[in-house]
């Protein structure tokens, strides 16, 4: 690969010569791309260029306070949009679903957004990298903003359904941009800082998403979960066009649509799909060896090996380069990345059901009684992210983490059927500590590692790992509670009779929450037990897995965070000499 030498030849635009000589990658070297050319400025250019080009681009890549704020504020905004529409809709589902008069909408309305975030992320650092981070992360704004769009004028359940999987289609790429836009713009060492201000909005915007659905719902209409993405979205469309300054490679419509992994796309999206579904249906709507379940899972993961032998043997352009997984040590991060987020999802996702199941809470008191997991999760994530970034160390941060949540989860399980606040508030900060300390750590590890034309590729696929790690806690969690409330209705049957307790008969018992407050006292205390109960068992299984991560742990080995900011590797990569010198000088242009 040849090295590159820069200067600045007007404000908003870097000249990148390409020469056939030097090592594979430059410390601050773009890769050699395809884009749009620019007149050679001759070798008479060169020295200058030799001599000047890395002070300048050092001066270019200075950005004031205020900038940094405005940009990472969009960012953040971004995260948050994402977040909060996979949690808004969770306590307005049963209102949405009476709405468009559908049984089976109450599950597809959340399911159809999660398949189509988790089956689409994989691609979207891919894309990224061919036409650059600001348009990609516009395109993605634009997809969002239409969904919710959709989602909230429409009166029919199939366009319904299409716009929250166009919307998780837009999340998945808002969110994966903004994790590859702070390793552009930030170096090794100072990226923990700000993924632990993306980590803080994320944990709160998943919390308040459900008391936010709630209040709309009750004070003004559920569609209010889709309006309020509209003027946020358009914001941060403009904000984001006028203030995120990024190197764009200019590749070509029709070059960079050839550079796509087009078979590697839709084989890593079928086969998520595939799987997920399969997940979703068994033991609840499908018996587990039906055919359609079993065909689902076996397909699914026969898919998702041939996605794995496209990329490693057939891939020109990979959508998820298999040597970011050679080392022991990026393996076992991405393990922990994937136990970290399915024990925080459990909790995020299930907790509500406690308090509103057992606790008989409202969906607004919910939010209020998860407030010690939300805000020990933001407060531990920002101390972590700075002592990162002071200290340059993060693998003891994040085993100390991992043992907290572990040691939280366990605690769980001795809670109780009525409020005890001790309990409840010293366990979810306990676990709460364990999460928001392990939101940084495993992803810098894996940058410090991988090639450096290869972060792009190794964060979408962490993107990727905790996004279907939280799809599969979802759907685990969900088959585990709806099983053990499936197995114990015939208690329920006995006591209140077969009419009442088909209310609380599997998949059924989820919807039925707003049920339990109706019954009288006794058929109450029945029903919440059983609640109680069944949810007792999803805690340990989360505490297996967190006990897994902090396990897998012991494998990832520290990694030296660098100080220094390196060029994004951006464009169509060179094949060979020949046809770089060929192609000559290419222009990476900032976009305004």
């Amino acid at each position: 690969m040849a090295m590159a030498s820069k200067t600045l030849t007007q404000p908003n635009e870097l000249d990148i010569h390409v020469r056939n000589s030097g090592p594979s990658h430059s410390q601050n070297g773009a890769s050699t791309i395809l884009g749009n050319k620019t007149p050679s400025t001759g070798d008479n250019n060169d020295s200058s260029v030799n001599s000047s080009g890395s002070e300048a681009a050092g001066r270019k890549s200075k950005r004031t306070l205020a900038q940094i704020a405005v940009v990472m504020a969009s960012l953040c905004a971004c995260v948050f949009l994402a977040a909060l529409e996979i949690t808004i809709v969770s306590t307005a589902l049963p209102t949405i679903a009476a709405h468009f008069a559908s049984d089976s909408g109450y599950t597809w309305i959340g399911t159809s957004f999660v398949l189509a975030h988790t089956a689409s992320t994989p691609s979207w650092g891919k894309i990224s990298d061919i036409w650059g981070r600001k348009p990609i992360l516009l395109v993605a704004n634009v997809i969002f903003f239409a969904g919710s769009l959709v989602c909230a004028l429409v009166d029919d359940l199939a366009v319904f359904i299409a716009g929250r999987a166009i919307q998780g289609l837009g999340a998945a790429g808002m969110q994966t941009l903004v994790n590859i836009c702070i390793s552009d713009m930030f170096s090794q060492r100072d990226r923990g800082l700000y993924y632990g201000l993306t980590s803080i909005v994320w944990a709160v915007a998943s919390g308040i998403g459900p008391v936010l659905g709630g209040a709309f719902t009750d004070q003004l209409s559920w569609r209010w979960c889709f309006w309020i993405n509209l003027p946020i979205t358009a914001a941060v469309f403009l904000l984001l066009f006028l203030t995120l300054k990024l190197p764009s490679p200019n590749t070509p419509v029709w070059a960079g649509l050839k550079a796509v992994d087009w078979p590697g796309s839709f084989l890593i999206v079928g086969g998520t799909l595939m799987l997920l579904l399969g997940l979703y249906l068994g033991g609840v709507y499908e018996p587990w060896d039906s055919a359609k379940v079993v065909c689902l899972i076996v397909f699914g993961i026969i898919t998702a090996l041939l996605f794995v032998w496209n990329e490693w043997k057939l891939a020109e352009y990979p959508v998820i380069p298999v040597h970011i997984f050679k080392s022991w040590s990026s393996s076992a991060a991405y393990a922990v990345t994937f136990f970290h987020a399915f024990v925080f999802m459990g909790v995020a996702y299930y907790f509500p059901l406690y308090f509103q199941a057992v606790l008989l809470a409202s969906p607004l008191q919910s939010g209020i009684y998860l407030l010690p997991f939300i805000l020990s999760i933001s407060i531990s994530a920002a101390i972590t992210g700075a002592y990162i970034q002071f200290s340059g160390k993060y693998l003891l941060v994040s085993r100390i983490g991992l043992a907290i949540m572990t040691l939280g989860m366990g605690l769980m399980i001795n809670l109780d059927m009525h409020l005890n606040w001790a309990k409840l508030a010293t366990f979810q900060l306990l676990t709460g500590i364990g999460v928001g300390m392990n939101f940084e750590g495993p992803l810098l590890s894996v940058q410090a590692v991988v090639p450096h034309e290869d972060v792009a590729a190794a964060t979408t696929s962490m993107g990727f790992t905790r996004t279907i790690a939280t799809a599969i806690s979802v759907v685990v969690g969900g088959v585990l509670f709806q099983n053990e409330m499936k197995a114990g209705n015939k208690v329920l049957v006995d006591k209140l009779g077969p009419e009442l307790a088909k209310l609380f008969d599997g998949a059924s018992a989820s919807a039925s929450v707003d049920m339990v407050k109706t019954l009288p006292a006794e058929s109450q205390s029945i029903v919440r037990a059983a609640f109680f109960h069944s949810l007792d068992k999803m805690w340990i299984m989360y505490t297996v897995f967190s006990s897994g991560g902090l396990l897998l742990s012991l494998f990832v080995r520290a990694q030296h965070l660098s100080k220094e900011r390196k060029d994004a590797h951006l464009g169509i990569k060179n094949k060979s000499k020949a046809e770089t010198a060929a192609d000559g000088p290419v222009n990476l242009a900032e976009n305004n």
